[in-house]
């Protein structure tokens, strides 16, 4: 590798465990309708974000290289603008996402690996792997809230997909 090839790649094509949050939970549902929640753009919105947020989307296109641009509203009214980057979908079993702010070469973007995991009685383990592009940031999203903000997430997901909402 040339000397100055390093300085070139992003600082998310490295996993590094000192820079990474990990949230999982077991969801009282098919892996297909767990998937279908986060892949169908009439099924994300009506469940993602945090407890007492609500979507507005501005435009969805889920597929390789599509993107997700919204804003989320918090209870008190602040509005958090944010893009998802689909960089990869496997039917049922992962997709990867790149989510920051919406704008362009926004310096807090970070990785977002979601896997699908089928339990022989029918539920689904869903794990959320996010990779920051440095530990600061990483630290300063969990100060934030980051890991509360996302279990809260993955319940607002596993109610809707559990009140067959998502069929």
């Amino acid at each position: 590798m040339p000397a100055d090839a390093s300085q070139n790649e992003s600082p998310l094509s490295t996993w590094a465990l000192d820079r990474e949050i990990v949230l999982s939970r077991v969801i009282n549902a098919p892996r297909e309708l767990v998937f279908s929640a986060w892949t169908d753009p009439r099924h994300l919105p009506q469940w993602f974000g945090p407890a007492g947020f609500r979507v507005e989307t501005k435009s969805i296109d889920i597929r390789v290289g599509g993107e997700w641009r919204f804003d989320m509203i918090a209870p008190d009214g602040q509005r958090y603008t944010n893009r998802m980057q689909f960089r990869r979908i496997e039917r049922p079993l992962l997709i990867e996402i790149d989510h920051g702010a919406d704008e362009d070469d926004d310096p807090g973007v970070f990785r977002l690996t979601v896997t699908f995991d089928e339990q022989s009685d029918g539920k689904t383990v869903i794990t959320l792997r996010q990779l920051h592009p440095t530990k600061a940031q990483r630290d300063a999203g969990i100060g934030f809230g980051a890991v509360e903000f996302g279990y809260q997430t993955l319940g607002k997901l596993a109610q809707y997909v559990e009140s067959s909402k998502a069929a």
